[in-house]
């Protein structure tokens, strides 16, 4: 169980909501799908203005040094309505990133500015093959002077093709690259959720500048992927909760043979079902952010817990939401689709439910 609460983060989540629920309508989220950069300026002009990019962001570098708790609410906000932004990239992974490594330099450059919505970053750490974290990297990073030079393939990295800088991990280092860099390619990918953009990068001796020392990069990316998979979470159980009341909604006004169809008993109990399953996403998502919160011995285990069973909720739940809706949720134009198409992308984004079970398992059995 999670900690109530407080009315500062309960009136934080209700003017998020608010703020998703007119800027981020069907309507929007379409169009954005169809373009190239996949959101839109004036709303992320909109967020910085709120102090929703500067939550992990300490103080001193313009942000609110806020915790997970506000983090997971915006998220779960932010997932019910399928916003089309770098939300997760740049204030969330990046953010985190930038404050587990420690450059000062970097920090003072970066940070301010992804709080006031002016910079776009993104981190490329997963290679072709796995997205798990932790997997073994294939990039390669020679010193060059003083500066480095990068070669190998990224993928599934988020928002890359509008990123004004990324940063790229080889061997136990971060490394960042500016877009324009020379043998740097950056391909959008198509994926299964239009969304979220992602693309992939092939680096050629690509000039790159070291960040933190030279050993300290993989902790650092370590402690950012899981701050970044608490908002997750909470992106997770939103898509379920609202999937969940679409079909709801949908079982209460659609009439067969004379009756509402949420009147029989399998679809009622389909449901209660994904009642069950959309609520226990919620709790475990802030369960697991107040454990972030304070510190807890045992988040790290509560973490891997959550995500594969939030993951395979989201799934679950957006899923059945279209049998549901019967034939119109199998059509294109019905958004049913749409939260199917992220949970699944979310299910293997930070690393796939096997994995985290593993790491679950793991962690139990290093406990003392």
């Amino acid at each position: 169980m999670s900690a109530p609460l407080t009315t500062e983060q309960r009136d934080l989540a209700d003017a998020v909501a608010d703020l998703m629920a007119k800027r981020s309508p069907e309507t929007e989220v379409r169009r954005l799908m169809a373009t190239d950069t996949g959101y839109d300026p004036a709303v992320w002009s909109e967020l910085a203005a709120m102090g929703l990019l500067g939550l992990a962001i300490p103080e001193q570098f313009g942000g609110s040094g806020a915790g997970t708790v506000e983090i997971e609410l915006v998220a779960e906000a932010m997932g019910r309505v399928l916003l089309c932004a770098p939300y997760l990239s740049t204030a969330v992974l990046t953010a985190n990133l930038l404050v587990a490594l420690g450059d000062s330099a970097e920090q003072a450059d970066v940070l301010p500015r992804i709080a006031a919505g002016s910079f776009i970053t993104t981190v490329a750490h997963a290679e072709p093959g796995t997205a798990r974290p932790g997997s073994a990297t294939a990039t390669t990073a020679r010193a060059d002077g003083a500066g480095w030079r990068l070669t190998g393939t990224k993928t599934y990295v988020l928002d890359a093709t509008i990123a004004q800088r990324i940063y790229v991990t080889a061997g136990t280092s971060v490394f960042a690259v500016e877009p324009d860099a020379p043998g740097l390619e950056v391909v959008a990918l198509a994926t299964v959720d239009p969304t979220r953009k992602q693309g992939q990068l092939t680096l050629t001796d690509t000039p790159a500048r070291l960040l933190g020392s030279a050993d300290t990069g993989h902790t650092a990316l370590a402690a950012a992927l899981d701050r970044a998979s608490v908002a997750m979470l909470g992106e997770q159980a939103g898509g379920a909760m609202q999937a969940m009341r679409m079909a709801v909604d949908y079982a209460k006004t659609r009439f067969q043979f004379g009756r509402a169809i949420g009147s029989f008993q399998a679809v009622k109990h389909l449901c209660a079902d994904m009642l069950l399953e959309a609520e226990s996403a919620l709790s475990a998502a802030r369960h697991v952010a107040a454990a972030f919160e304070a510190e807890e011995p045992d988040r790290l285990r509560d973490l891997a817990l959550a995500q594969a069973y939030c993951a395979e909720a989201f799934v679950t739940v957006a899923a059945n939401s279209i049998q549901v809706h019967g034939g119109i949720g199998f059509t294109w134009e019905h958004p049913a689709h749409l939260y199917l198409r992220r949970a699944r992308t979310d299910a293997q984004l930070f690393g796939d439910p096997a994995w985290h079970r593993e790491r679950y398992v793991q962690l139990r059995e290093a406990r003392p």
